[in-house]
């Protein structure tokens, strides 16, 4: 069947042809037509009632690519009767959780350690290499040969050893369990029915192998007596027949080869990347020559022209045979019917896609498929789809574990696993099926109040944690309703903790039993969850995924590591494919590659076409490297780019293509597909270059036809709505960003914590607050009780453990710089009489409220101003220019009586810093002057000049009518709390782009 038919349509309408006859209703049904995989049977299905045009009875259809062919096949394959009956399946999660136990023993006998979940992942790799092994007829006796070995790195010698190892052994856990391997028990089913029809002879009235181009010597036998029935026939799904015979021979394969073509070696050549080439090598094991198969004279309207195909063969061509383009007459080299679009992003891509999809519905009966291995491509463009009411078919389906109901047991093992932290508690009790029904809207309630008290620094580990700190701010509230609504929210966690300790009582140890594991989480989620954790499709899915591994846990590895059982869990929900009930749209699809073969829309969108994505990178194999592979004759890695190739090539050769690619991923540049290379250096064009056409539609379709463009907002409250009191740690805010005073202060917006945050300045100056404060208040400042403040701080619950481990040491040696420095002061008659002291006076028509850190008073009765810092403290400079007042404020709410009640003169405004002083020690004081600013800022005219700023500051925006300009003074606007509410981004830096109103 050339590339440029499309295969089920025309097979079908040659089927209907030639063994209809005059009764077209039943002239099939006496005949077999043996398939690839269940997508084909179901194409061929389609295709047949498209091309019938009315009710018949369908040949017998049977997929021998099925995993459970045995079951499948029928009565005309089926083993019944034989000699020898075969032995089930094994279960492909008890294989893969015996093999992780094989795996692990081999490991620990080696003194080479293991975790079971590692010893999962390479069980799964260990079971695709075995099945590979068989499918090539490749006994594991083969790898006893010592010379395999002979120039390999240790590592891989090790990696075999352990290969021989669990190979040796897997045999004899098979006959225990009374199974077999689904590739060992399908060569058998297929020899055996060869044999048999050899002998004699096969029933049906015709019998068709449409469409295999699985290589593997078992398969290739069976199609080769097939071929050699009298009623049998075996049609190839894009065979090149006309390509030429040196190009054909180039391919290389030869039945006899062991070896690759390198530098120096003289074997052959295997291309294994070429589209053709696992057709080549099915032919060379089947028999045949080329030159031995017919081309199928079937046509179907779905067909695009013959030129589609010789362009698919002409940009395919070998490597060394592509300097004939240049000698190609225009027509073969043409891309007519076939359109590229290069795209900026995956989204503006999938937004092209939905809607050329939308397009082809504009016309009556047109079908339309995109295809891609890209699985988050496909699910954006379905995703755009909606927006039109459009629910399309995406066969491939979706990996169970980014279901809802896939990803509740991955998060409840991962919150148990992390000591139930912050981050992933909350993400579990927030999961949707979680108090799902009447109950969600009080549950949330809760989950939201624990959300607000989580923010910020972990509170601690574990759940007696979380407990506790619901006490603690329970206890340190002044308010009744707070206490209140803790008090419910603590009741509310009581109930939550009694059903979470089951899970943390097995997720405490640092290994556990699968087993156990896998049923306290189910019994976790039907607890949380109810009947929605196990109902629909999906829960299905779940349950017995579960029941399974409940069942097959005693084969696999006796412990796993707990902090790696989500990570397990994830991986075998992920090969868990979810395929939406029937039901999208009729006349829209989207396929991935092994469900597009053999099927053909009326355009065919190919998407992804990325360096990566199609092709794909080959998995390497981490048990046998790529020497051994060739000598035992085993498929190379870039086998599966010559079947990606093959997928592509089929599909370009639709009548209407259009070709997508995004040029920029997650902000990193991309790389063309070697096949979109291939087609612009054979056409000379540049692919992706159009600027019209549906790229100007998707590009227009969330853009609005005038753009409001949004200047520098000034929001100008009433008189009413202007505060009247204000902080003196707000005054820097209001001069330099009065918009973002404005959003806090007026509109009372602040932003949150993030959850489980790393400490930040602030917080550790909230503690370093804390100690001083209770050394002030408990230990009368006495030096000697100082660090002893500190290091029980550091020990408390509370502290978090990046503290403990980075801040201590610094915050000791500058405890220990404070405690030296007060017993200096103290020697000099300076004593401290007011700490953490609030204090108010009226200036400017309005309150100004400030806390002063320490008030100390001097020998000679005069104030100094204390402003702890566990950071640098701000420059002189700042304080020239007007900013970073506070102290010199401060100093102007005592000299109005605000602390003592008294007018008291203040000379001294000093900065305790914490942070390394330019000597390399901890602690030093800091001033707000310098011997360069003395002229605008000095102790003499502080307290004056901050009056003076503030009251001129106040009559502007709280006693006046001036707009809450946004960014005022951006040098000193260090908040962006509030630059999204603010729109920033659409109006800062306008002018100096030169950009106007775009």
């Amino acid at each position: 069947m050339p590339a440029n038919r499309a295969f089920s349509d025309a097979l079908a309408s040659g089927l209907l042809r030639r063994f209809g006859g005059k009764d077209r209703v039943t002239g099939l049904a006496r005949g077999i037509v043996l398939l690839p995989n269940n997508r084909a049977v179901q194409a061929l299905q389609e295709a047949f009632v498209r091309q019938s045009g009315g009710g018949l009875l369908l040949p017998r259809m049977v997929p021998i690519g099925d995993l459970d062919l045995g079951e499948r096949i029928g009565g005309a394959l089926d083993p019944i009767g034989s000699d020898t009956p075969l032995a089930p399946v094994v279960d492909p999660l008890q294989r893969q959780l015996i093999l992780s136990r094989l795996v692990a023993a081999a490991y620990h006998a080696e003194a080479r350690a293991i975790d079971g979940a590692e010893a999962m992942r390479l069980a799964d790799a260990l079971g695709r290499t075995l099945d590979q092994l068989q499918v090539e007829d490749i006994a594991p006796s083969a790898l006893a040969d010592e010379g395999l070995a002979g120039e390999l790195s240790s590592h891989w010698e090790a990696s075999l050893k352990l290969f021989r190892i669990v190979t040796e052994q897997w045999p004899v856990e098979l006959a225990r369990i009374g199974a077999m391997d689904v590739a060992d028990r399908r060569n058998r089913l297929l020899r055996g029915v060869a044999d048999r029809w050899a002998r004699d002879g096969c029933e049906a009235d015709f019998i068709i192998a449409a469409g295999i181009g699985s290589g593997s010597p078992a398969v290739a036998a069976f199609l080769a007596s097939v071929a050699k029935l009298p009623q049998g026939m075996v049609v190839f799904s894009d065979l090149d027949l006309a390509m030429p015979e040196e190009e054909w021979a180039a391919l290389g394969h030869d039945p006899k080869a062991t070896r690759d073509h390198d530098a120096g070696d003289k074997g052959p050549i295997r291309i294994e990347s070429h589209p053709q080439y696992h057709l080549k090598l099915l032919l060379d094991r089947m028999g045949f020559a080329r030159a031995e198969v017919e081309e199928w004279p079937h046509r179907s309207e779905r067909d695009s022209p013959a030129k589609r195909g010789r362009l698919v063969g002409n940009a395919f061509a070998p490597a060394a045979f592509t300097g004939k383009w240049q000698e190609l007459p225009a027509p073969e080299r043409s891309l007519g019917g076939i359109t590229a679009y290069a795209l900026a992003t995956p989204a503006d891509e999938a937004q092209l896609i939905a809607l050329a999809l939308r397009e082809a519905l504009e016309s009556e009966g047109r079908t339309a498929a995109l295809v891609t291995p890209d699985r988050n491509l496909a699910t954006r463009v379905a995703a755009h789809l909606q927006r039109w009411g459009i629910s399309a078919d995406d066969s491939a389906g979706r990996p169970l574990s980014t279901t809802v109901a896939g990803t509740l047991p991955v998060q409840m093992a991962e919150a148990a696993a992390r000591g139930f932290a912050p981050v992933e508690l909350l993400t579990l009790l927030k999961h949707p099926l979680i108090a799902a029904g009447e109950q969600r809207t009080s549950w949330l309630k809760q989950v939201r109040e624990l959300d607000l008290i989580l923010r910020g620094p972990r509170p601690g580990a574990g759940l007696d944690a979380i407990r506790l700190h619901i006490e603690q701010l329970r206890e340190d509230s002044d308010k009744a309703w707070r206490k209140d609504e803790l008090t419910v929210l603590l009741n509310w966690w009581a109930g939550v903790d009694a059903m979470l300790q089951p899970l943390a009582a097995i997720f405490a140890a640092e290994e556990t039993p699968i087993a156990p594991a896998i049923a306290a989480l189910q019994q976790a989620m039907t607890v949380f969850a109810g009947d929605a954790a196990w109902r629909g499709q999906e829960g299905r899915a779940v349950a017995d995924l579960f029941e399974r591994l409940g069942r097959f846990a005693p084969d696999g590895p006796a412990l796993v590591r707990t902090d790696a059982l989500g990570t397990m869990l994830d991986a075998m929900l992920r090969t868990v494919a979810i395929r939406p009930a029937q039901g999208g749209h009729p006349r829209i699809f989207i396929w991935g590659l092994i469900e597009a073969q053999l099927q053909r829309a009326d355009l065919m969108i190919l998407g992804g076409l990325n360096e990566g994505s199609w092709p794909g990178l080959p998995s390497p194999d981490p048990w046998l490297a790529p020497g051994i592979r060739r000598r035992l004759g085993l498929p190379g890695l870039e086998t599966r780019i010559g079947l990606a190739a093959h997928d592509f090539a089929g599909a370009l050769a639709a009548k209407d293509v259009i070709l997508t690619r995004a040029e920029r991923d997650g902000g990193a540049p991309t790389i063309a597909s070697r096949f979109w290379l291939r087609l612009a250096a054979l056409s000379g064009k540049d692919m992706g270059a159009k600027a019209g056409g549906l790229a100007s539609l998707a590009r227009a379709l969330d853009h609005a036809a005038t753009r409001i463009t949004v200047g520098q907002p000034s929001p100008v409250p009433s008189p009413e709505q202007r505060p009247q009191e204000i902080s003196v740690t707000a005054v820097d805010r209001l001069k330099a960003d009065p918009f973002a005073f404005y959003a806090r202060a007026v509109l009372n917006l602040s932003a949150l914590d993030t959850i489980d945050a790393e400490p930040t300045a602030a917080w550790r100056g909230t503690a370093v607050h804390a100690i001083l404060q209770d050394w002030s208040q408990q230990d009368k400042h006495d030096p000697d009780k100082l660090r002893a403040r500190a290091e029980a701080l550091m020990r408390s619950p509370a502290s978090h453990a990046i503290i403990r481990a980075m801040w201590q040491p610094r915050l000791l040696a500058a405890i220990d710089w404070l405690a030296d420095h007060m017993r200096g002061l103290i020697a000099t008659g300076r004593t401290p009489f007011l700490f953490e002291e609030e204090g108010k006076a009226q200036l400017g028509g309005v309150r100004l409220r400030g806390i002063a850190d320490r008030v100390d008073r001097n020998s000679d009765g005069s104030l100094a101003i204390v402003d702890y810092k566990t950071g640098k403290p701000p420059s002189a400079a700042m304080v020239a220019e007007g900013f970073a007042m506070q102290l010199g404020l401060l100093g102007a709410i005592a000299e109005a009586g605000g602390f003592t009640d008294a007018d008291e003169r203040v000379t001294d405004f000093e900065y305790w810093s914490l942070s390394k002083a330019p000597n390399g020690d901890f602690g030093y004081v800091g001033s707000p002057f310098s011997k360069k600013y003395m002229d605008q800022s000095n102790p003499d005219n502080f307290v004056a000049r901050a009056r003076v700023d503030f009251i001129k500051a106040a009559e502007r925006w709280l006693t006046g009518t001036e707009g809450f300009t946004a960014k005022l003074n951006p040098d000193y606007a260090g908040y962006t709390d509030y630059d999204q509410l603010m729109r920033l981004e659409e109006w800062y830096g306008r002018e100096q782009r030169g950009r106007g109103d775009s």
